[in-house]
């Protein structure tokens, strides 16, 4: 039986706390724009310096998604775009880079899919772990045995939202990192992550030894800067996911523009100038 890369991800997430920085996590869909395409976009942005890449199972109804990924996922959808193909770009991009690559994913196509196969398969494909933003804890149990089983993170989001308690009864349930969402509502690029965010990771880190690692806004290296002050990684997607769209078809220029932004977006965790 395969096992997966929850080590690995637990030992890169240290190693950048051993560096005195945050780690960079960045999100791109599978199949966007294609899925050889989406390939060559996550290794332009291992290339540019991001530590983890989380690749996003696309969503019919991405709920918890503002409208930049919304985009990127009909597109991907509309490309007839499978598990299959997740499970492909998860295994190119980390035999390519030998860096961690989880999944990011709604509970529903998982569900369906079947949890034994999709952990069996995952686990086979060299992938790290799982981030399951609408799975309860409380209805996690069946995940999470087959994940252990197969060496994979469980990773579940906090919210600004969530009490003390409730903090505490995620934390002890997931492995991995924690996943902060730093402003209530969907993911996108904001202005300011600021203070709410702050306050959840410290929340958070009384709760658990977990690394804590925030999403939701950040979008350029000032940002990330700002979030890497008080959090264990800073994670990137709608940003990344914009430069692509804006390339308009152009793969070689959109390769160039992640991995600049990545090169950016990693100075800018470094924390000290």
């Amino acid at each position: 039986m395969t096992s997966g890369n929850i080590q690995l991800l637990s030992e890169t997430l240290a190693k950048a706390k051993a560096e005195n920085r945050a780690a960079l996590i960045a999100y791109l869909p599978a199949g966007f724009p294609t899925v050889g395409g989406g390939i060559a976009a996550i290794k332009a942005v291992f290339d540019g310096g991001a530590d983890v890449v989380e690749v996003g199972l696309p969503h019919s109804d991405p709920v918890l998604d503002g409208p930049v990924i919304q985009t990127a996922d009909d597109i991907a959808l509309r490309g007839g775009v499978k598990i299959a193909d997740v499970m492909r770009t998860v295994k190119e991009a980390h035999e390519a880079t030998g860096k961690p690559v989880l999944v990011m994913t709604y509970w529903n196509p998982i569900d369906r899919y079947g949890v034994e196969r999709f952990t069996e398969e995952l686990a086979a494909a060299g992938g790290a772990g799982c981030i399951l933003p609408d799975l309860p804890v409380q209805e996690s149990a069946v995940w999470r045995e087959h994940a252990d089983k197969h060496g994979l993170a469980t990773v579940f989001v906090v919210a600004p939202s969530s009490k003390d308690a409730r903090l505490a009864t995620i934390t002890a349930a997931g492995s991995g990192f924690v996943y902060a969402a730093s402003l209530m509502g969907v993911t996108g690029t904001r202005e300011s992550v600021g203070e709410q965010a702050a306050d959840l990771v410290r929340r958070t880190r009384a709760t658990s030894g977990l690394p804590v690692c925030v999403g939701l806004g950040v979008s350029n290296a000032t940002q990330a800067k700002e979030v890497a002050a008080f959090a264990d990684g800073v994670i990137v997607g709608s940003a990344f996911v914009q430069r692509i769209l804006d390339a308009d078809g152009d793969e070689a220029a959109g390769l160039a523009a992640v991995r600049e932004l990545a090169g950016e977006l990693a100075a800018g965790v470094r924390r000290v100038s």
